[in-house]
């Protein structure tokens, strides 16, 4: 009888290791993703995160709950709340709107925000580090502002005025212009801000900053880029070039601009994601991550639409989109 326990005894310790040892190789793990709206590279930035978490932990072993918030403030606070009812392990938030909602909405769960420009503007922290010190982290999407400033000088140097354009409720554009400002009045540009408060009155704006300046700018702005079509529309016509702060700006309605990947910034920070859900660093001690590679890059169809020397762009190192 002892011998008979004994035995039961060691094959019910085998079972609770083999269970243990089982949940050690192979855990699984739910990310909610939370993206402010619909567009090319907010897509790129979800498509990369999850590509770098199905790499690291397979297919079968991460479960994503993917929320579209289309453009609305409220509905990401909705998303956000849904998934912390749902206890995931860690919150993607991809832009500042929904990295807002995310901040607010969990001090628990971490949260990684991508295709961000300013954390300390969205996140409003005065003489920001780098390191925001709690449940979130994430990536930046900034590109180097005073070299997007002299390449409109590279490219017009005859300029004398820029109408820089912007959504007034994207803390982070306002940021971005700030900076481009500053470099621009340094070489005795005139600037002028022409914000447009939604996607009703861009068009409007748009052909007013067409009228008043040599050159428009667009710093990376998730409801200027979201309308870019419709800013190509009301500008092309007019001749005034538009200079982008990405890509998708860039390939909407720009001539060219200094950018990055936005696929490599989202698989950036799904590596971040891995070591979190692993264990292996912790959130509050990851400073946020800038990307190293910056591309020039220029839209062959606006180009030629008036009359840019796209030898000339190419000798200078820029590539056309999407080549």
């Amino acid at each position: 009888m002892k011998l008979r326990r004994i035995i039961a005894i060691l094959l019910s310790l085998l079972s609770i290791a083999g269970v243990m040892t089982s949940c050690g190789e192979s855990g699984t793990y739910t990310v909610g993703i939370v993206q402010q709206m619909p567009h090319v590279a907010l897509d790129d930035a979800s498509r990369g995160f999850k590509d770098a978490l199905i790499e690291e932990f397979g297919e079968d072993n991460i479960t994503f709950l993917e929320q579209n918030a289309q453009g609305e403030s409220t509905a990401c606070t909705t998303i956000v709340n849904d998934f912390v009812t749902k206890n995931v392990d860690l919150i993607l938030a991809n832009a500042t709107t929904a990295l807002q909602a995310a901040a607010n909405g969990t001090s628990a769960i971490p949260v990684l925000g991508t295709s961000v420009t300013e954390y300390g503007t969205a996140l409003g922290i005065d003489n920001f580090n780098g390191l925001v010190g709690n449940n979130v982290s994430g990536t930046s999407d900034l590109a180097p502002l005073d070299q997007q400033a002299a390449m409109i000088l590279e490219l017009y140097p005859d300029t004398k005025s820029v109408a820089l354009l912007y959504c007034s409720a994207e803390p982070n554009s306002a940021y971005q212009v700030k900076v481009v400002r500053e470099e621009l009045e340094k070489n005795g540009i005139t600037c002028t801000d022409f914000q447009f408060a939604d996607s009703n009155e861009i068009s409007s704006v748009a052909k007013a900053a067409a009228a008043a300046a040599d050159v428009i700018y667009i710093p990376t702005d998730n409801t200027a880029a979201a309308c870019a079509e419709a800013i190509n529309g009301a500008v092309l016509p007019t001749g005034t070039p538009i200079m982008g702060g990405d890509e998708g700006i860039c390939a909407g309605c720009g001539i060219a601009t200094l950018c990055i990947s936005y696929y490599d910034l989202g698989y950036t920070t799904g590596k971040m994601a891995a070591k979190i859900l692993r264990g292996e660093e912790k959130i509050e001690e990851m400073p946020i991550a800038y990307s190293e590679k910056f591309s020039k890059v220029y839209n062959k169809t606006n180009c030629e639409e008036l009359g840019v020397d796209i030898a000339a762009l190419e000798a200078a190192g820029y590539t056309a989109i999407g080549e």
